[in-house]
């Protein structure tokens, strides 16, 4: 990490229901509301939002650390807002396409943002709430995390967290998740797939941390290429992948960072990042 990353000072603030934490071009963001059990209401999702975008922009910004107050790390989305807008003409049709547009969007910010976004989870995430872990670039999860798609068990099926979820698990173990509506553990998802690694609660934080300082001592730029290259190419054909991703790597090289790293390995030297 540079002097000038590691040297940055601690800047903290509440904004709404997301606390934000910015030390070492590590930001977190904490989900602050526990006595709601974290759900993605209206404000809750909106906070988020406003909050991942303003990092975006932000060049103090290399890495996000998404985590929660409280034993639930997420429940999914507000049931008590949604049903509320049972009582409209509409029977609620135009309040939950707002609702699932607007989740969609948030889940869509996170894979594409430009700085990678890691779950440091350390409780229950159900149902949006596993949408949201399964959308990160990473999950650090502790062994007493806990994660469901129970929509099947009030009548709703997990439909928007199946597309998060059926993209980081196998098909089997996606159905056998939304079809069943069971809680598994965090070793269970770490064999699915769903979560990197799980350690003791008590480190969590200890590690997710050295995670988000690994990673923002990177260069900035060659981050954000990496990261928009690997979500582009799982889409494609393989002989697709192989055509964008060549052309990924030949404006890489062209990069002032590429050219400044490569020296720099040469020269047994630390590189000087300019994001250039």
């Amino acid at each position: 990490m540079s002097d000038a990353t590691s040297a940055a000072a601690t800047a903290i603030s509440q904004d709404g229901p997301i606390a934000r934490e910015l030390s070492g071009g590590v930001l977190r963001l904490t989900l602050n509301r526990p006595e709601r059990r974290n759900s993605l209401s209206e404000e809750m999702m909106a906070g988020l939002q406003d909050a991942l975008d303003a990092a975006g922009e932000d060049t103090t910004v290399r890495v996000i650390l998404l985590r929660a107050e409280g034993n639930v790390f997420c429940a999914g989305h507000d049931l008590k807002e949604m049903t509320a807008a049972r009582s409209h003409s509409d029977r609620g049709r135009v309040y939950f396409t707002e609702v699932m547009n607007r989740c969609a969007r948030l889940m869509q910010t996170i894979v594409t943002h430009p700085k990678p976004v890691i779950a440091e989870v350390d409780g229950m995430a159900t149902a949006a709430g596993l949408q949201l872990v399964a959308s990160c670039d990473l999950a650090i999860a502790s062994d007493r995390a806990r994660f469901c798609t129970p929509g099947v068990n009030i009548g709703l099926f997990c439909s928007t967290p199946m597309v998060a979820l059926s993209r980081n698990v196998s098909r089997k173990q996606a159905m056998e998740m939304l079809l069943t509506g069971e809680i598994i553990d965090a070793s269970t998802a770490r064999e699915f797939g769903l979560v990197n690694r799980v350690v003791p609660a008590d480190y969590l934080a200890q590690v997710t941390a050295k995670y988000a300082e690994t990673i923002a001592s990177k260069s900035p730029l060659t981050l954000k290429i990496g990261k928009e290259a690997f979500y582009a190419q799982a889409e494609m054909s393989l002989a697709d992948a192989y055509r964008h991703c060549a052309q990924v790597m030949v404006e890489n090289m062209l990069a002032r960072d590429a050219e400044e790293g490569i020296g720099a390995f040469i020269e047994k030297r630390t590189p000087e990042w300019t994001g250039e």
